[in-house]
């Protein structure tokens, strides 16, 4: 047999093996000079070159050879295991003659046999490293397996690994968790899909977590049936005492620069206000100095009615003469947030009073009725919406897992990270940057955990990508994005990055602490009613109607509202509303919560029944 021809037979997917009595392996001559594949000519700290010799005739059998493939250096007592990066023809290819090959591969590790027969195991970094000589030949499967064989409980079944379907990849969830993930992928590579299934995965090995999911495109919530619960801006109860002032500006100014003379003003009203709710009484016109212990930022209740009765009274004092435009501004910019029907979560009635404990509650699922996933739509939100409530609901999240002492496991899933994170330090909201940060650096510690989603990890945050420590990495065509990607992972093994481009559907590349070695996998399968937006997808589909029958004026209606339940006491102008008195149906002119919002007075008993802050 041509020495080509013996190169390229030994694409034989598995060699048969035995064991004597005493645990020695018995293989067959032929098969095991079958598995040879060359010699190592070069060798340095972290690479060597294998030469070898493939027939022309038989070059589609020389699959070996593949990029991506990893081979096994045969040595005494160990095996190195080396990925191979780079195969080139020295001389050009002749179709009827040998070809001299020459094969490049980073050394990723070594195997060695166990004891007594035992299973080989798998160590990163070499301590042997190849002779010139040294024969190189296709990795067995159970050496294969010893790369990526993880301990531990926690061990969870994700997919297969790209090279040999048939070796199942594993991560470890706890791992994979406590130390913060990231997925990215460029859209439409699975990225979604391997989202859901890393968090079914985790739900399922632990029942105590709870995940809050801030899902800017309304995708995840029918990929969790039975198992979540979804809020968005009509459902959500956040009111406007628990937010600190800077996220309470972002609201008030819609994103836009803040006034500073507004922002005193409102440092100094709002302790008032909480100070009046409490009891306190006729303090409109104290400094808020006087108010011990309450700051703007102190999660205690006030009335934004008390906040523009406090204005209009320092605007009636004769000092404030010269600063009346400003409070006249400032009041003006506090009703046109109150009446924006956006901003009812933050302002309604219905959360006047101390209702701390219940919203937390229901937000972070405390406790989860079986339901421990919480996925927060904003799909049509306006931006400072976004940004105030993810800032919110990340500051909570680290203070609900502090204070617990243990008890409450957060995961903070952030889909589309880069908004709330940007690179870029002039974009985005600080404050949402520095609460997410917070739990990136410190979370791990308490018991709250972050995920990051993103199709553009060059425009994230570097801190927040860095804090990481299980990545994975789906298909970016991006050059900046690779890059990122690229100067992220730690070991020996970076070339494996080189496909970041070419991979296919629901592939990734896994590297971190969540995994034993880096490596090239596909997320398997999931249920159809796992898929995110397949229920939207499905809807979408069986209500296709003729362009005849589109009734577009309540698509208008509902692109206008928000897709708001109209009913009630959100009447759009002109809409017909019921009228006993004239037996029927008739016109009347309203608008949604037109006037600033009347809140019900909190009269001292009220205050006294246990419920409010003391």
């Amino acid at each position: 047999m041509r020495r080509g021809q013996v190169g390229a037979s030994m694409f034989v997917d598995r060699e048969s093996e035995g064991r004597e009595p005493g645990g020695q392996i018995v293989r067959d001559a032929a098969q095991e000079a079958a598995r040879i594949l060359g010699h190592v000519i070069q060798c340095d700290g972290s690479r060597a070159t294998i030469a070898a010799t493939s027939a022309g005739g038989q070059s589609h059998e020389n699959g070996q050879w593949s990029v991506g493939k990893f081979i096994s250096i045969s040595l005494n007592e160990t095996r190195t295991v080396g990925l191979v990066h780079d195969v080139h023809v020295e001389g050009g290819w002749h179709e009827e003659a040998d070809n001299r090959i020459l094969v490049h591969v980073e050394l990723i590790g070594e195997v060695r046999d166990g004891k007594n027969g035992a299973a080989p195991f798998f160590d990163r970094g070499i301590a042997d490293y190849p002779h010139i000589g040294a024969v190189a030949h296709r990795i067995r499967q159970r050496d294969l397996e010893a790369v990526y064989q993880l301990g531990g409980a926690d061990t969870i079944a994700i997919g297969t690994l790209s090279q040999d379907e048939k070796v199942t990849a594993h991560i470890s969830m706890n791992r994979t968790l406590d130390r913060h993930f990231a997925v990215v992928g460029s859209t439409g590579v699975g990225k979604s899909t391997a989202v859901s299934l890393l968090l079914h995965k985790a739900i399922a090995a632990r029942p105590e977590l709870r995940v809050v999911i801030l899902d800017p495109h309304n995708e995840f919530a029918s990929a969790f049936p039975g198992l979540a619960v979804t809020l968005d801006s009509d459902t959500l109860d956040l009111p406007h005492w628990m937010f600190r002032l800077e996220e309470f500006v972002e609201v008030v100014y819609r994103g836009r620069e803040a006034v500073p003379e507004e922002i005193d003003i409102l440092r100094d009203v709002i302790p008032i206000a909480k100070n009046d709710y409490r009891g306190g009484g006729a303090a409109s016109l104290r400094r808020s100095g006087d108010v011990l212990g309450i700051t703007a930022d102190t999660p205690v209740p006030y009335r934004m009615a008390d906040v523009l009765r406090i204005l209009d009274d320092r605007m009636g004092l004769l000092e404030s003469k010269d600063a009346r435009p400003v409070y006249r501004a400032l009041r003006q910019r506090l009703e046109a947030a109150m009446r924006d029907p956006r901003f009812r979560f933050m302002f309604g009635s219905r959360i006047i009073e101390d209702n701390i404990t219940a919203a937390i509650g229901r937000i972070f699922r405390v406790p989860s009725n079986g339901k421990p996933i919480t996925c927060f739509q904003m799909a049509g939100m306006p931006s400072e919406v976004v940004n105030s409530v993810c800032s919110v609901l990340a500051r909570l999240a680290f203070d609900l897992a502090l204070w617990s002492n243990g008890q409450i496991e957060l995961l903070l899933l952030c889909e589309e990270a880069h908004r709330y994170m940007p690179a870029d330090q002039r974009l985005g909201f600080a404050p949402t940057r520095h609460a997410l940060a917070r739990i990136a650096k410190e979370g791990r510690k308490y018991g709250c955990y972050l995920g990051v989603v993103t199709q553009r990890p060059g425009e994230l945050d570097p801190t927040i990508l860095s804090q990481c420590s299980t990545v994975f990495a789906m298909r970016l065509a991006n050059e900046q994005d690779q890059a990122i990607i690229r100067s992220a992972i730690s070991d020996s093994s970076a070339s494996s990055l080189s496909f970041l481009s070419s991979m296919g559907q629901r592939e990734a590349i896994a590297f971190g602490d969540g995994v034993a070695a880096t490596m090239r996998m596909k997320f398997e399968l999931l249920d159809p009613s796992q898929i995110p937006g397949a229920a939207v997808r499905d809807r979408v589909a069986s209500t296709a109607v003729a362009s005849g029958d589109i009734d577009l004026a309540s698509i208008v209606e509902r692109m206008r509202h928000g897709n708001r339940d109209l009913s009630g006491e959100d009447l759009i102008i002109g809409a017909p509303a019921f009228s006993p008195a004239a037996g029927g149906v008739e016109q009347r002119p309203s608008v949604a919560r037109l006037g600033p919002i009347v809140e019900e007075p909190v009269t001292r008993e009220r205050r006294q029944d246990g419920r409010l802050f003391g």
